[in-house]
C-alpha cells in the first residue's frame, strides 16, 4: 500500500506530518445587484486598494471580488478566516449589492463593452485586453475555489535524511514531494469533479448565438465550456512544468506565463524560470466550482477531504517517470467526460471511483484518523452510488426556465443578511494594509486562536 517513503513515514510515527499542510484559501465571487446583473458599482472603497489589498483583490473583471485568507495549519482555521474576510468583503458592498453564489456568471449582457475588466494597472489590463481579444469574454467569468497546500517542513527533512542516495539536497527532495501531490490531483480531477461539481448550467449569454447544451451537465466549468485557455501543463517534473508554459509562451498559445490555468499549478517563486532553482513552496490547487450551500463558497469537510487526497498521495506509490504524461492525458479525457455528464445519471467511472475511496478508508482506518474521516468518505460514497445526491444533481432541483437565478439571488440575499447580523465589525482596510498578525487580531479579537491545534 505504501511507497519506500511512505513506509518510512509510516515507520517513523510521521504519518500526522503528512496530514499537517499549511492551508491557504482563494474564493472568487462576482459582485452583482439584486436583479442579477453584473453590478456597476466601482470596487469597493472601504477595501482600499485592488492592486495592493492581499487579503480582497479582483480577478479578470473589477465585479469579480476574490477573498485570500492568510496560511493557515488547519482546515477550521482556514474556514474561520475565510468567513472573516468574506464578511468584510460583504459589509463593504454598495447598498443593494449581493455575492452571487454559483461558479458559472450571472446573465451577461450582449453588449459587454461597458464591463470594466479588473484594474491592475497599465501592463496586466493590457494583458487582460489581448486575453480578451484571443477569448470569448464569457469565458473569463465562471468563478471558483482554489486551495493552497504547503508541506510540513519536518517531513522534507525526514525524507532527505533518510534517502541521502537519491536527493542530493532539501530542494531536489521538496520538488519531488509537491511533485508527487499535482500528479495525484491531476490524475483523480474527475473523481473531484464527480463529488464537488456545482455548475450544471449557464446562464443567458454565456453561450453564443443559438449554442445550447444538449442536457444539464456535472459542471460546466470544470468542462471544456469552462474557463479560458485549453492548455495542458506538464507535471513529470519541476523543470518540465516551466518548460512547458515558457514553450506556450514562445508559441504564442499563450500571452504571458501566468496565462497557465491548469488544475494544479506549482508556486513559490514569481519568477517563473527560477522555480527549479528555488523549488516549490506550495501547490494551488484550481479545480473546485463553488459550493452555493455555503456562504464562504467551500465547506470545511471539503478542505478535510482534499488534505486526506493529499497524505495519501505523499504516502502512496508514484508515477514512473515516462508514465506521467500518458496518465495525465488520460485523465484530463476521463475529467472531460466525466464534466459533461448528466448530473443524474451514474458515473461512467462509478468502479473506479468506489474502488478509490475504499482505499482511502483503508488508508484512513489504519493511520486512525478519527470518526469526523469516516463520516466524510461515508458522504462521499454515498454520492458516488447515488448521483441525486452530488451538487449538480440537487441545484437541478432549483432550475426554472432554463435558470439558477432565483436560487441563486434567494442564497445570495440570506448570505449578505447573516454578514450585517455578525457581532464583530471589522473596521475595513481604506486606510491602512494589514499583516497576516494584524488581520487575525482584527478579525477575531480573541475570540479565535488559529494557532491553536485543530483538524
Amino acid at each position: 500500500m505504501f511507497s519506500k517513503i511512505g513506509q518510512l513515514i509510516f515507520n517513523n510515527e510521521a504519518v500526522a506530518k503528512t496530514s499537517d499542510f499549511t492551508m491557504g484559501l482563494e474564493i472568487e465571487m462576482h459582485r452583482v445587484d439584486d436583479t442579477g446583473n453584473l453590478s456597476q458599482e466601482p470596487y469597493p472603497a472601504a477595501l482600499g486598494d485592488e492592486t495592493t489589498n492581499p487579503w480582497i483583490t479582483t480577478d479578470y473583471l473589477e465585479t469579480m471580488s476574490e477573498v485570500v485568507t492568510p496560511p493557515a495549519a488547519y482546515a477550521l482555521d482556514a474556514m474561520h478566516y475565510l468567513y472573516g474576510i468574506n464578511n468584510v468583503l460583504r459589509s463593504a458592498l454598495a447598498p443593494g449589492e449581493l455575492l452571487w453564489p454559483l461558479s458559472m456568471p450571472p446573465k451577461l449582457p450582449k453588449d459587454t463593452s461597458h464591463i470594466r475588466l479588473a484594474q491592475w494597472g497599465p501592463e496586466k489590463e493590457a494583458y487582460l485586453k489581448e486575453w480578451t481579444r484571443r477569448h470569448r469574454f464569457a469565458e473569463g467569468t465562471p468563478c471558483g475555489a482554489h486551495i493552497n497546500l504547503s508541506i510540513d517542513q519536518h517531513l522534507i527533512e525526514l525524507v532527505l535524511k533518510n534517502f541521502p542516495e537519491r536527493f542530493k539536497n532539501e530542494l531536489e527532495a521538496k520538488n519531488y514531494l509537491y511533485e508527487i501531490l499535482a500528479q495525484g490531483f491531476v490524475r483523480y480531477r474527475w473523481l473531484i469533479t464527480y463529488l464537488f461539481g456545482a455548475s450544471p448550467i449557464a446562464e443567458k449569454n454565456y453561450f453564443e448565438g443559438d449554442f445550447k447544451l444538449d442536457h444539464p451537465v456535472r459542471s460546466v466549468r470544470q468542462s471544456s465550456f469552462g474557463f479560458g485557455t485549453k492548455f495542458a501543463g506538464d507535471y513529470t517534473n519541476v523543470q518540465a512544468y516551466v518548460e512547458r508554459i515558457k514553450q506556450g509562451v514562445k508559441d504564442k498559445i499563450l500571452i504571458k506565463e501566468y496565462e497557465f490555468h491548469g488544475p494544479v499549478r506549482f508556486k513559490g517563486n514569481p519568477v517563473l524560470s527560477e522555480l527549479p532553482k528555488t523549488g516549490a513552496e506550495y501547490i494551488e490547487l484550481r479545480m473546485l466550482d463553488l459550493d452555493p450551500s455555503s456562504s464562504v463558497g467551500i465547506r470545511t469537510d471539503t478542505l478535510r477531504f482534499l488534505r486526506l487526497l493529499a497524505s495519501y498521495f505523499i504516502m502512496s506509490p508514484a508515477l514512473k517517470k515516462n508514465e506521467v504524461n500518458r496518465v495525465l492525458e488520460q485523465a484530463d479525457r476521463m475529467n472531460e467526460e466525466v464534466a459533461n455528464e448528466d448530473p443524474r445519471s451514474i458515473c461512467k467511472y462509478q468502479n473506479k471511483a468506489r474502488a478509490f475511496l475504499k482505499s482511502l478508508e483503508l488508508y484512513a482506518n489504519r493511520l486512525q484518523l478519527g470518526p469526523e474521516y469516516q463520516e466524510i468518505l461515508d458522504d462521499l460514497a454515498d454520492r458516488v452510488e447515488n448521483p441525486l445526491t452530488t451538487p449538480s444533481a440537487r441545484l437541478l432541483n432549483y432550475v426554472k426556465d432554463d435558470s439558477l437565478e432565483e436560487y441563486a439571488l434567494r442564497r445570495a440575499r440570506r448570505y449578505q443578511r447573516a454578514a450585517q447580523d455578525a457581532i464583530l465589525k471589522f473596521e475595513g482596510f481604506e486606510d491602512r494594509q494589514y499583516t497576516a498578525t494584524e488581520l487575525k487580531q482584527a478579525l477575531f479579537r480573541g475570540n479565535w486562536d488559529p494557532d491553536l491545534r485543530r483538524s
